[in-house]
């Protein structure tokens, strides 16, 4: 029965992605292993203004994805979410229509909520004034949103709520997620899809200092590279299907793409306390939640800020924990941004594929690796390899740093 050993294995059984380099998990993956970039220069608006011009933009057609009445009330991030969850339903074979009433919930990740939604209304409420405000405002820039948005459209009723942790948030989601599924709901939908390009949002990404400046989309996002000068924001993510094994395997589950085995997370110290950052504490404790260790880890997805100084803490982390180069490490980041709460599911869904299809896809653009001592970085091209144990990690603005493992 579920919930009877805190240590009880939670399977994936559905994957659902939108991503600037690729629609739905097939076209994702394709891109992802050929290498493809969806970085690309700002195309929504000027940034001419700016220090930072490159993104990952998710551009397609809403109407053509969801009912006409969703349209008015739901922010552009929201509308991603909306179709990734569809995706990650089906592909699972999961339908709460026909489950108990309270079978199925939903937990989400987010950084900002709404903020091309929010940008919009205020600017109207500026020009025109309050009367002109939709009254969706009250709920289309909130954290919880897309929670309640999928929950919602799906009749999902059973436990729902939303974390906010940037990067990090999205891991947090997934283990959150999987402490439920533990406590005896059946099915739960989780990860994070996010993202918020637009002026106001923009102001404040670049006003953080993290932003590469560089115009050119193929140097602009370089983590573990000599010549790494900051992050490439984007938008998207991934939201995958958890379930009870036995649950999964009594209603003939078509896909188990993999378990979660453990998680872990942590806050790092004050700035200034001469502590260490709390990432190392994080990898090891997931380790312990999965009863693992450090020798039975095939591959890294890494955090992979592109910040040289947030680099060379990571780099020293996982040198530390695996020996120097001591286990591959990859960024398929570099070809989507980074996602704020919707990168790590996105890491985690690349993850479970490249179990599956025993293959660790490639960090673009990196010429020369300031770290080639440290990690056996994984360039240009996937590598074949036998695949059953992987560590996805998040570092979070502000301190949170999260750890999560998926075995085959």
């Amino acid at each position: 029965m579920p919930g009877e050993d805190e240590r009880d294995p939670v399977v994936v059984t559905g994957i659902g992605v939108v991503a600037p380099n690729g629609w739905g998990v097939k076209e994702f993956w394709a891109a992802t292993l050929a290498g493809r970039s969806g970085l690309a220069p700002v195309s929504r608006f000027d940034t001419s203004g700016y220090r930072a011009h490159v993104a990952g933009e998710v551009n397609f057609e809403p109407k053509d994805h969801l009912p006409s009445r969703l349209l008015p009330q739901t922010d552009h991030m929201t509308r991603l979410a909306l179709v990734a969850a569809e995706e990650a339903l089906a592909d699972a074979g999961v339908s709460p229509a026909g489950m108990p009433e309270f079978a199925c919930g939903v937990v989400t990740a987010a950084s900002a909520g709404g903020f091309e939604f929010g940008q919009r209304e205020l600017e109207a409420l500026w020009s025109k004034g309050g009367s002109h405000v939709s009254a969706y405002q009250s709920f289309a820039w909130f954290y919880p949103v897309n929670t309640g948005q999928i929950s919602i459209r799906h009749g999902m009723r059973g436990p729902g709520s939303a974390l906010v942790a940037e990067q990090a948030g999205g891991l947090d989601a997934l283990a959150k997620a999987r402490r439920t599924v533990r406590s005896g709901t059946p099915v739960m939908l989780s990860g994070g899809v996010d993202g918020s390009l637009c002026p106001w949002s923009w102001l404040c990404l670049t006003r953080s200092g993290t932003m590469s400046p560089e115009p050119d989309p193929a140097r602009a996002f370089l983590p573990f590279d000599a010549a790494a000068s900051g992050s490439v924001p984007g938008e998207g993510g991934a939201l995958l299907v958890l379930e009870d094994p036995a649950q999964a395997a009594e209603r003939g589950a078509e896909h188990r793409y993999g378990a979660i085995a453990g998680h872990a997370s942590t806050f790092d110290p004050r700035p200034g306390s001469g502590r260490p950052p709390a990432l190392r504490r994080a990898i090891e404790l997931a380790l312990d939640d999965a009863r693992l260790t450090a020798a039975d880890v095939d591959v890294v997805f890494a955090d992979a800020s592109g910040v040289p100084a947030q680099d060379a803490e990571e780099a020293a982390v996982l040198a530390a924990v695996f020996g120097a180069r001591g286990v591959p490490v990859t960024a398929p980041k570099t070809m989507t941004g980074r996602l704020s709460a919707g990168g790590a599911p996105l890491d985690v869904a690349a993850a479970l594929l490249s179990l599956r299809d025993s293959a660790i896809p490639p960090t673009i653009h990196i010429g020369q690796s300031s770290y080639a001592a440290e990690l056996d970085l994984v360039l240009d091209q996937p590598r074949e390899a036998s695949l059953r144990t992987a560590l996805v990690l998040a570092r979070g603005h502000g301190g949170f740093n999260s750890a999560l493992i998926v075995t085959a």
